[in-house]
């Protein structure tokens, strides 16, 4: 294609797939396509390894990585030490997510603070310092492009991009986001609407990317990728007749046979509507969408607790959750009801578990027919 992401980034078809599987990385870049490997909650070790399978079968192919490192959470600059970030949990938050899991039969013991430890790793990917250790990590393999959400990239992020020839994105949500992004000079603009899976904002696809796209002109000529609910071609051709020089897609791989999601989740998407998602900061603490579940409805009830910052929040959620993903995954009822994951609203055009390269290649096809159907509506 004539564009300027596949020239960029050496790619046939702007089809973007983020995915924490690297088997979908893999067969995404390897039909054409270009695959992303969420890395924000991985180890500098753990990456590394990821990033070595993905060389070894890759083919050479393009691909890049994804990481998180927001601007704003509880204690980025203080650094507080686990013990601190335990002390600013309050208990009516902790009894408030074990009354949820025993109201479903499911005993809430191991949802404690030792296995909350497990978890503040995570939250020394936020900061500078572990951002940077991801980064070094990313960056001694072959990436063509390193993302980051929830910010303005760090300036190594930056810095180390430019130095190696690697494209630098940045995931916004708001027309004011995306000025400063171009501002801060990120190669690539993320436009991710509120139909988005994981953590995004409040406003449409369809009116947040031609709205980012005419403010940006007077800062230069940035390429924005749509993202948000977008799960066919026809909906990747609309959005690049609106701007955009591609598409930046999640929640479809999710049902695809390679991909991670346990065979309970997978089958809850697949029975899933466009309006069975909601969109939360019960989960991170910043707002977030996910497939809705009794776990979601029940921190959208008056009497629950308002949600922690980031990342308190995610040390009452992801011990309990990680528990109901376990025991639902064995056949307990209580917890398949409980059972929830990040998705967006597209998971309503997800109706069957397909492979990668069906999914590219479906992408590719509907594309063509969409791009067919504009033409033949211009035709003198």
């Amino acid at each position: 294609m004539d564009n300027r992401v596949c020239e960029m980034l050496g790619i046939e078809f702007p089809l973007f797939a983020f995915t924490h599987c690297r088997d979908v990385v893999v067969e995404v870049s390897k039909a054409g396509g270009f695959g992303v490997l969420g890395a924000a909650r991985m180890t500098p070790g753990e990456l590394d390894m990821e990033l070595d399978w993905i060389d070894e079968h890759i083919d050479g192919m393009p691909y890049g990585v994804d990481l998180i490192v927001p601007d704003a959470f509880v204690g980025k600059d203080t650094q507080p030490s686990p013990a601190d970030l335990l002390e600013m949990l309050p208990e009516e938050h902790k009894q408030f997510a074990a009354d949820v899991l025993e109201a479903h039969d499911v005993n809430s013991d191991g949802v404690d603070d030792a296995a909350r430890r497990q978890l503040m790793g995570w939250g020394d990917n936020l900061r500078l310092e572990g951002a940077t250790a991801l980064l070094e990590a990313a960056f001694s393999h072959p990436i063509k492009l390193i993302a980051n959400a929830l910010g303005v990239p760090p300036p190594p992020m930056l810095e180390m991009g430019k130095k190696r020839g690697v494209a630098v994105a940045a995931l916004v949500g708001a027309e004011s986001h995306a000025i400063r992004q171009v501002q801060a000079g990120v190669d690539i603009l993320v436009v991710s609407g509120t139909e988005a899976g994981g953590h995004c904002g409040s406003v449409s696809t369809l009116v947040l990317v031609p709205e980012i796209h005419e403010a940006i002109r007077e800062y230069g000529d940035t390429p924005i990728l749509a993202a948000g609910g977008i799960a066919t071609g026809r909906q990747m051709a609309a959005c690049m007749a609106m701007g955009a020089a591609g598409a930046w897609t999640g929640s479809v791989w999710l049902t695809t046979v390679e991909a991670e999601t346990s065979p309970v989740i997978k089958e809850k998407l697949l029975a899933a509507g466009s309006s069975d998602t909601v969109r939360s900061r019960s989960r991170t603490g910043k707002h977030s969408r996910q497939l809705r579940s009794s776990w979601t409805d029940a921190w959208e009830q008056p009497d629950a607790p308002e949600p922690l910052g980031m990342p308190l929040q995610r040390l009452i959620s992801e011990p309990a959750l990680k528990k109901v993903e376990k025991l639902s995954e064995g056949g307990h009822a209580g917890a398949r009801e409980l059972a929830t994951y990040w998705v967006g609203q597209g998971v309503g055009l997800m109706n069957a578990s397909r492979s990668v390269r069906h999914v590219v290649h479906d992408f590719k096809e509907d594309f063509i027919n969409a791009y067919e159907r504009l033409a033949k509506a211009v035709e003198e």
